[in-house]
């Protein structure tokens, strides 16, 4: 019998549309003659549905048609219950189960599913998935929380301030003054906890730091303000494996054509072709692969990438974003992405690994880290009750 994997994607997310595009080409590359494939996509309004209609991407140009043609679904919170249940059942419908999931690659990109908050279900349901665990994915989505972790351990970030929107509003003078006397002009301003350039802008003067603050607390409750380099170049290096044992791949350098690569430029060319197509997504920005950087340099960059994977006990494959600042030769880790776009598949094909050889390693990695989870203790067979134990002040008839 073939192991059937739930690739789980859409959400409650301002990158929902990336998200559909990701895992339609992780689903084409999934090998059919070893796989089942169970599409379960998750809509704007946090509602599941499954069905074949699902794979093709052209079908989601009309979400309301597209739903109409697919079977809604749910998971219950119960340990080692991997079925997907009907929400409407008929009469004869049983106990509603319409299949069985083996193993579940989460494909979802920004809030509410790559911040842990979908990791945690799984989780709760006990059954194998790739990716980070809940809180590997709060910490890397957590762009202030990310860089504390990274700076306490060594890896070079760039000067920053933070704040939430609650003290923007009541404090915003100070913190202006803060951000001027520590910063300095330009800034980068970004909502703490989104990807794809959303909601992110930069600031040369203290009109647009405030304006650009106002976009980005639209997003969300925590902010944060970088000093942004005069003179910088981005590089891009995928990892893939676990905390303990993983490998890096070869580096990209995206082409930009502002302060910082916008939401149109990664993913505004080529969205909504064929399904499965790989011309759409991350793949199809413009990029330079390999990065054309001195052997020293990009050997640097890898091992970055890889202890910002390890520091943050990352799973499965992720992204690190890294700055060259030209003027002097420092490296920084800007963010790492731990569901990036595409997969960064791109990435492993440039460096011998193929789409479909990526999708086998991380069913592996998942089922791995299953099974060396069950061997750790979550629990005693002692009842301290039964032993007279945890009564004092307790409820007394």
């Amino acid at each position: 019998m073939k192991t059937n994997i739930g690739v789980f994607f859409g959400g409650r997310s301002t990158e929902h549309e990336i998200s559909v595009i990701s895992a339609s080409q992780a689903m084409a590359a999934i090998n059919r003659d070893r796989y089942d494939v169970t599409p379960i996509y998750i809509t704007k309004q946090g509602r599941w549905f499954t069905g074949e209609a699902l794979l093709d991407i052209k079908n989601y140009r009309n979400p309301k048609d597209l739903i109409a043609k697919c079977t809604e679904v749910y998971m219950q919170p119960v340990y080692g219950d991997y079925h997907l249940y009907r929400t409407k059942r008929t009469l004869f419908g049983g106990n509603g189960v319409l299949t069985k999931l083996d193993v579940v690659i989460p494909v979802l990109h920004g809030s509410n599913g790559e911040d842990g908050i979908f990791e945690g279900v799984l989780e709760s349901i006990g059954i194998p998935y790739a990716g980070c665990n809940t809180l590997a994915s709060a910490n890397g989505m957590d762009k202030i929380t990310m860089k504390m972790i990274l700076a306490a351990d060594g890896v070079p970030v760039v000067p920053y301030v933070w704040f939430t929107d609650k003290e923007w509003f009541n404090k915003r003078d100070s913190l202006v003054e803060n951000i001027e006397s520590k910063l300095g002009y330009p800034v980068i301003i970004k909502p703490a906890n989104l990807g794809s350039s959303v909601g992110i802008g930069s600031a040369h003067n203290r009109e647009e730091l405030i304006e650009r603050v106002a976009d980005a607390q639209r997003y969300s409750t925590r902010i944060i303000v970088e000093h942004m380099l005069a003179d910088m170049q981005e590089i891009n290096c995928s990892v893939l494996g676990d905390c303990d044992d993983y490998r890096t791949s070869v580096l990209e350098e995206p082409i930009k054509s502002s302060d910082f690569l916008t939401y149109e430029e990664k993913y505004g060319s080529g969205s909504g072709t064929k399904s499965g197509s790989k011309g759409v997504g991350m793949q199809r920005s413009q990029k330079r692969i390999p990065a054309e950087l001195p052997d020293d340099v990009t050997k640097r960059i890898q091992y970055l990438a890889g202890e910002t994977f390890r520091i943050l006990s990352c799973h499965g494959v992720s992204r690190v974003d890294v700055m060259i600042d030209k003027s002097d030769g420092e490296i920084y880790v800007n963010e790492i992405n731990t569901i990036p776009g595409s997969l960064s598949f791109y990435l492993w094909e440039a460096t011998g690994l193929s789409f479909e050889k990526l999708m086998d390693t991380l069913v592996d990695l998942a089922v791995k880290r299953k099974r060396e989870l069950e061997k750790k203790t979550v629990s005693y067979d002692q009842n301290i009750f039964a032993m007279g134990g945890g009564m004092k002040g307790g409820i007394k008839k």
